[in-house]
């Protein structure tokens, strides 16, 4: 019987989540902050499967999935950036930082990339003005930022390609006399 649970556990991770709340209502909003965790958003079955499994109406579901900005109902992307055009922000150039990395991503700010790599949003203020202009990438803060810092900042997130399971790792040698030299410097 406890096989059957394991299997179970996988097979919807949706009802994992209600599960994991008691399935309590007062829960609902953490319950969607989870499913969305789990997807990158809230499709339209999760929001069926929280409704019925909580034993609320889909629309009250749905207005709550709706309401907060932090929920989405489109897919986004698996990184998330947020550039602040509150006024500190925007009088020290905010609007330049998003149009450079709008230009970098190849998308508009609202949109995700066609890889699922990014979505970029603007927000109104983050209430770290005194860094402005603020982006935050994942969660993690990035102030004093310019569309040059921008377009570096975003290279470090680019998918690197995959090494095979077996491959070894070249250094060359010009590294390790940089690193020496700069040790003797020290």
């Amino acid at each position: 019987m406890e096989a059957l649970r394991v299997v179970e556990k996988y097979q919807d991770p949706v009802e994992d989540i209600i599960r994991s709340y008691g399935g309590s209502t007062d829960s609902l909003i953490s319950i969607l902050q989870d499913v969305q965790s789990e997807y990158h958003y809230l499709p339209e079955y999760a929001i069926r499967r929280v409704a019925k499994g909580l034993g609320l109406p889909l629309i009250q579901v749905y207005g709550v999935a709706t309401f907060f900005k932090a929920l989405s109902l489109k897919p986004r992307g698996k990184h998330q950036c947020s550039v602040c055009l509150g006024t500190a922000c925007h009088v020290r150039g905010a609007p330049r930082v998003l149009e450079a990395i709008e230009r970098r991503l190849g998308i508009k700010c609202g949109e995700t990339t066609e890889d699922m790599e990014f979505t970029l949003e603007s927000v109104n203020c983050l209430g770290a003005c005194a860094l402005g202009p603020i982006v935050v990438v994942d969660g993690i803060y990035k102030g004093h930022m310019n569309a040059g810092k921008a377009e570096k900042m975003l290279a470090k997130y680019k998918k690197s390609p995959r090494r095979k399971k077996h491959e070894k790792v070249k250094v060359s040698s010009s590294t390790r006399k940089t690193k020496s030299k700069s040790r003797k410097a020290a």
